[in-house]
């Protein structure tokens, strides 16, 4: 069935019908799709956002913070695909903590990093974004949570991460596997992780936008 457009007011959509027409009718060439914006680059504390070309199913519309980036690679955490267990699950001391863990990426899945929101305490982070911090003492974690002191919505424990070697990323991000954002403390805590890609895509302008709103195979809509 075809798409009438006889009704569509071209004046009022002018600015919306350059995506549209380069989504509806060539969505099957992903060549096609948004690119990155050019003004943005790979740094600690940037988001990256799952692009269209990007068809590892490790990594379909997920969203990584981007923890470090250097030259002689890169560290980041999958912040939406959470795990069927519970942090109670992984901390014997700690069976008040029903909050998820989550898969940070496919690399050394048995190691465990973390992210918090608490500047108060001395945990040996190093803060990414303005209010979240990384990685730091587990043993002195361990110890906050079993007094108390620290509540589980200020935390994000993550087994595994994401990697790349030297210059890998950056050839991801030039055929925009990747999308750009800088990422912030509100983003990087959403809780519905369902929505998390398509909120924070949404945000990134109308092209951008209409793409989230695509079926993760357009073949099925």
């Amino acid at each position: 069935m075809g798409v009438d457009w006889t009704g569509i007011d071209t004046k009022k959509s002018s600015q919306y019908a350059y995506p549209i027409a380069r989504i509806i009718f060539d969505m099957h060439s992903f060549s096609k799709l948004p690119k990155n914006k050019k003004m943005l680059h790979a740094s600690p504390g940037t988001f990256l956002l799952a692009g269209g070309a990007l068809r590892d199913p490790n990594f379909a519309r997920s969203v990584i913070l981007l923890c470090e980036h250097n030259e002689e690679g890169s560290f980041g955490l999958v912040l939406n695909q959470p795990l069927p267990i519970s942090l109670a699950d992984g901390f014997s001391r700690v069976t008040d903590w029903d909050t998820p863990l989550y898969k940070g990426g496919p690399v050394q899945t048995s190691s465990l990093s973390f992210i918090h929101t608490r500047s108060d305490i001395d945990t040996d982070s190093q803060e990414i974004v303005p209010g979240v911090f990384w990685g730091g003492s587990f043993e002195l974690v361990d110890e906050l949570m079993c007094k108390g002191v620290v509540q589980p919505q200020e935390f994000r424990f993550f087994a595994g991460y994401s990697g790349w070697g030297e210059l890998q990323l950056q050839g991801e991000i030039d055929r925009n596997d990747w999308y750009l954002m800088p990422a912030d403390a509100e983003s990087i805590f959403l809780q519905n992780s369902a929505e998390h890609w398509s909120r924070i895509m949404r945000r990134m302008g109308p092209e951008y936008a209409l793409f989230a709103n695509l079926p993760l195979n357009p073949q099925h809509n």
